[in-house]
């Protein structure tokens, strides 16, 4: 069978390509982009994910589609409770709650420029890294559960931050309905010393410049101009969400025969979302997800601090332009054949984009739409997006959440050494300061899609409009 094109960056897996669809399967993608999708076999497990018990409408991905486990990377689906919908922790993934954050300073490129190395390397003193890494704060047993249960308001609690940076945050800064105890004892045991910590792969830390402003008005209400230093961090749940997703999967796994729930990949084991087992995943899923965006706040602590360092002036002050993750599930009220009902939508590697005027959009941003934070690959362009709103029903609110990998990481590592990559990135000006030289090749810019061909998809399918572009000049990784 072959994709059907419905319009310039709309296609359809028909019913019929994988045995068991229930709804056809949809694709944001230009041509292009669309082919690397069948190359990879992304559109095989788009085709999958449609047979899950309760689907509506159609199983989608957004132009950075990529294989992944059980769900796509890119991967949307929205199931309905009420309908024996079901949810499915390959869906969201294991790194729950990871997602980007990005912030502005007061700086101009001019000012930065001359202290670009000395903020870079200081940088990469202050930020915790690396796999299994240490973070700033390590938690007693009670600190975690608060950390679980109150995400950014922790931090707060602590004196870290301030009541703005919980306002400009998805859900204020805290999922509501985490529960603690729905977290495993060994979970919570890898991510007792990691909180604050950046990790490694493909998450990152960068100083970045805005040089290209592509909606006036948005980048106003934003707080962004031409040429103005930002910093973007991009991090998860560290090894609690990890144990968290294998914990559940296994669960859930076993429970399917019980319910008569089959599906054509173990990796996509699910149950309905009002069974017992399903509620205890999605409370430990908020849960985790707290801890991403805690995580987050932290990192971002680290950097203020680090500006206050090389810096010395008022302007260096650090802002929460917004926090957004890009792996959970969430209930949300949708439209599905002239109704509104409430769905369980799983995005994995795909943004939440609310449209003007949404409730859930933070009051100062309501009128341009939510904030969408897409990071290129290391060394490429990075964007800021907003909710269109004007199609929000074809995905359901969703939108793209980064390049998408174009190769593996082994094949990236054979196509050049990380410490050459080094090198060649900084003779184009990008910084880099990396724990782990060798591996810097598996995330390097030809292992990904070009990020710009992928937003510009997203705005031509109506999904989301570009604001700003933002080059980087500094990286920071584990």
């Amino acid at each position: 069978m072959e994709l059907q094109r419905i319009d310039e960056f709309t296609w359809e897996v028909p019913i019929g390509w994988a045995e068991g669809m229930r709804v056809p399967g949809r694709i944001f993608a230009s041509e292009s982009l669309a082919a690397k999708a069948v190359e990879d076999r992304g559109v095989d497990q788009v085709a999958a994910v449609a047979t899950l018990p309760g689907i509506v409408d159609a199983s989608l991905a957004m132009p950075d589609i990529h294989w992944g486990y059980g769900f796509p990377i890119g991967g949307v689906a929205a199931t309905d409770p009420n309908r024996g919908g079901v949810v499915s922790p390959g869906g969201v993934g294991f790194d729950i709650g990871c997602g980007v954050r990005l912030v502005s300073s007061g700086l101009s490129w001019a000012e930065v420029r001359p202290k670009i190395r000395d903020l870079v390397r200081a940088l990469g003193q202050n930020v915790p890294r690396g796999t299994g890494g240490r973070g700033a704060m390590t938690l007693a047993p009670h600190e975690m559960d608060d950390v679980l249960e109150r995400g950014v308001e922790f931090a707060l609690s602590k004196g870290i931050g301030s009541d703005e940076d919980a306002e400009l945050c998805e859900d204020a800064g805290t999922l509501p309905g985490a529960d603690a105890g729905a977290i495993s004892a060994r979970a919570k045991e890898r991510g007792a010393d990691q909180l604050g910590s950046l990790g490694a792969g493909n998450h990152f830390l960068e100083v970045q410049v805005v040089d290209a402003v592509l909606d006036a008005n948005a980048a106003v209400v934003l707080g962004l101009e031409l040429d103005q230093v930002c910093v973007m961090i991009h991090s998860g749940s560290r090894g609690i969400g990890h144990q968290t997703c294998t914990d559940h999967v296994r669960t859930i796994d076993r429970l399917m025969p019980t319910l008569g729930i089959e599906v054509p990949d173990r990796q996509l084991a699910c149950a309905p979302v009002e069974h017992p087992a399903a509620q205890r995943y999605l409370a430990a899923m908020n849960a985790a997800g707290n801890y991403a965006r805690a995580n987050r706040h932290l990192l971002m602590d680290a950097a203020r601090d680090t500006f206050k360092q090389i810096f010395r002036v008022e302007r260096a002050s650090l802002k929460l332009i917004y926090d957004i993750s890009h792996n959970l599930a969430k209930i949300e009220d949708h439209e599905v054949d002239g109704h509104t009902t409430p769905l369980c939508v799983h995005r994995k590697g795909a943004t939440r984009a609310f449209g003007p005027g949404h409730p859930e959009i933070p009051e100062r941003y309501r009128a341009i739409g939510q904030p969408v934070i897409v990071p290129g690959s290391m060394g490429t362009h990075s964007f800021l997006l907003t909710g269109s709103g004007d199609r929000a029903n074809r995905s359901f609110a969703s939108t793209c959440h980064g390049a998408g990998r174009a190769m593996s990481r082994t094949q990236a590592k054979k196509q050049m050494d990380g410490r050459t990559l080094k090198r060649d990135l900084e003779a184009e000006g990008i910084l880099i300061a990396a724990s782990n030289a060798k591996l810097l090749s598996e995330e390097a810019p030809y292992a990904y899609k070009d990020v710009s061909e992928v937003v510009e998809t997203c705005e031509g399918a109506g999904l989301s409009q570009i604001v700003a572009r933002l080059r980087p000049v500094g990286v920071v990784k584990g």
